[in-house]
């Protein structure tokens, strides 16, 4: 298990509706992401020894609940699943006190080849360090926003409404 990662939410962190910024919440969960990296072995040291490092591909965030200044956050990051070259993760944010998540992200992240640029296998230790930790997906996992709603009056267009080609035959 990854130990929690805990913030307190500063108060350069408020914004103009009163509570934390979208973007902090981001934030928080970069430093959780952080601290994993160093839990699995893919600290500083490792960055600097191998010239790779995980980049963020894709990332889900919901924000489900407001945090006001100087309230005591806790993130708890799971691991759910690695491939050659691929881990797939989820973190929950918790305030103090509160029984339900404030936020929640999933991530997936790739091992990249700084150098080349481009993504790279993981080395053994390091992927089977992740294999170790892997836990079952909460609910919530794997949930998107949703198709995206058509404006009224729009939709694909019937063939006598498509353009001709100069030829005069449907394009």
């Amino acid at each position: 298990m990854i130990p929690d990662h805990t913030a307190t939410v500063r108060p350069e962190w408020i914004d103009y509706n009163g509570h934390m910024n979208e973007a902090f919440y981001v934030l928080v969960f970069g430093h959780a992401t952080d601290a994993m990296m160093i839990e699995t072995g893919m600290g500083q040291q490792y960055r600097e020894q191998s010239g790779c490092s995980l980049y963020t591909a894709e990332a889900h965030v919901r924000y489900l609940r407001e945090v006001s200044e100087g309230a005591e956050l806790t993130v708890r990051t799971r691991i759910l699943g690695v491939d050659a070259k691929k881990v797939r993760l989820v973190l929950e944010m918790r305030a103090a006190g509160k029984k339900d998540p404030v936020a929640t992200s999933e991530l997936l992240m790739i091992h990249v080849d700084q150098g080349q640029g481009r993504a790279a296998p993981f080395p053994d230790p390091v992927r089977e360090r992740f294999a170790s930790l892997t836990e079952n997906a909460p609910e919530w996992a794997g949930g998107s926003i949703g198709p995206v709603p058509k404006p009224q009056g729009q939709g694909q267009a019937r063939s006598k409404d498509r353009p001709k080609s100069s030829s005069g035959a449907e394009s």
